[in-house]
């Protein structure tokens, strides 16, 4: 231990002694690191932000979509889901509870809305009663749609506040009646606000009855709705998936081999694949720029082998006062290491502060997240780096014959 600590000492000091070399030395191990901490708190922090987004969903949700292959929409050929689907899945499927159809406007995502001498473009889409308690999505002032306001086809609505503060309606918006399309509604609520995601606003939107919507945009017109719905028991989950697929592809009237034209998700599968995409882009990413890591042990070994050569009287007097080859070889591999371990904490630091800037910068971007893997890995790698790239300077060190180092000049 005393060996040890004593080595420790012997590396700071070397260090302290040639600090402007010891800095620059090390340069290539902060850029490194830095440069990977940057990356990783970038992505992980939009990773950390979505992955809270899909978990507002519930594990036990499920989101059904149409979905038509490419090969088929260039034929004119798109796949649908319609009310006769949901009724079938709310009725013969077991388990399941807040079934829940959304409908967007099949000509355009948004749709021009007026209060007043103010007009705004917004998102609106019809839902059911339960799209509250799947979604996890409540009304900060006022209330939900009721069954009857669904079934009566009323035309009421709930406004995201950036609905609000675009339409510039003063006070309490509850009982205002605003224009959507060619139809007057009457505003019963305003939900909570969520804040913005990668500079779109989760704020802004209006919801209606779903049939209300459907009357909206026209009675006679063809459906392609989605579906989303709770399971009751989550350990019955793909035995209630696969129910539903089968159920589908009968309703759809597929034949066997047929690819289904639809595809059912949960939030865990939502949350897998886009954490598969973050996963990919921060390793190679984080390989492109692990390169100046290597860059920099390369820098330290050239470094630490002029030291070698510095101090070879140095080595000599110590050889001579009874220190044994291996207790050079550790001097020399510690001061190596300390200054990797050095510049890799300076690097997780500058890392973050970079990382942070950068998201600061982006307007609606989340902040910088560094989770402890990454600076756990930065400095397990920084340590790894001094003791691969300094043995062979320390391996040096220790060899040298005591004799000829005295006679060093």
């Amino acid at each position: 231990m005393y060996l040890l600590m004593e080595s420790l000492r012997s590396a700071f000091a070397a260090i302290r002694a040639h600090g402007l070399r010891s800095f620059l030395t090390a340069l290539g191990i902060i850029i490194g690191v830095a440069s990977v901490i940057a990356v990783v708190s970038i992505v992980q922090g939009l990773s950390h932000t979505v992955n809270a987004q899909f978990q507002g969903l519930g594990s036990n949700s499920i989101t059904i979509r149409s979905f038509t292959p490419f090969e088929q929409q260039m034929q004119g050929r798109l796949a649908r889901l319609t009310v006769q689907d949901l009724n079938v899945i709310r009725h013969r499927i077991e388990g399941i509870s807040h079934v829940t159809p959304i409908l967007y406007s099949p000509t355009s995502p948004s749709m021009q809305v007026t209060w007043r001498a103010k007009s705004t473009a917004t998102r609106v889409f019809g839902v059911g009663a339960s799209y509250m308690d799947v979604n996890q999505i409540f009304p900060g002032e006022g209330r939900f749609f009721t069954p009857s306001d669904d079934e009566r086809r009323r035309l009421v609505c709930l406004v995201g506040v950036d609905v609000v503060e675009n339409l510039e309606i003063k006070g309490s918006p509850l009982g205002e009646f605003i224009r959507i399309g060619n139809d007057w509604c009457r505003i019963v609520g305003v939900m909570e606000a969520r804040g913005e995601l990668l500079g779109f606003s989760q704020d802004d939107y209006i919801l209606l009855p779903f049939n209300t919507m459907h009357r909206l945009i026209g009675a006679s017109r063809e459906l392609d709705i989605q579906i989303q719905l709770l399971v009751d028991d989550i350990a019955r989950m793909d035995e209630t998936i696969d129910r539903i697929r089968r159920l589908l592809r009968q309703q759809h009237e597929l034949k066997r081999g047929e690819a289904d034209d639809f595809r059912v998700q949960t939030a865990e599968q939502l949350t897998e694949s886009f954490n598969a995409i973050v996963n990919t882009i921060t390793a190679v990413a984080g390989g492109i720029v692990g390169i100046s890591l290597l860059v920099g042990g390369i820098g330290i070994m050239n470094i630490m082998l002029v030291s070698v050569t510095e101090r070879t009287r140095e080595i000599g007097i110590l050889k001579a006062l009874g220190a044994r080859r291996a207790d050079i070889l550790l001097q020399f591999l510690i001061e190596a290491v300390v200054l990797c371990l050095l510049g890799g904490i300076i690097g997780i630091a500058f890392g973050y502060g970079v990382g942070a800037l950068v998201s600061m910068m982006l307007p609606g971007f989340p902040p910088a997240h560094v989770p402890l893997w990454a600076i756990l890995l930065s400095v397990g790698f920084s340590a790894a780096v001094g003791i691969v790239f300094g043995i062979l300077p320390a391996a040096k060190a220790a060899q040298l014959d005591p004799i000829e180092s005295l006679r060093y000049e």
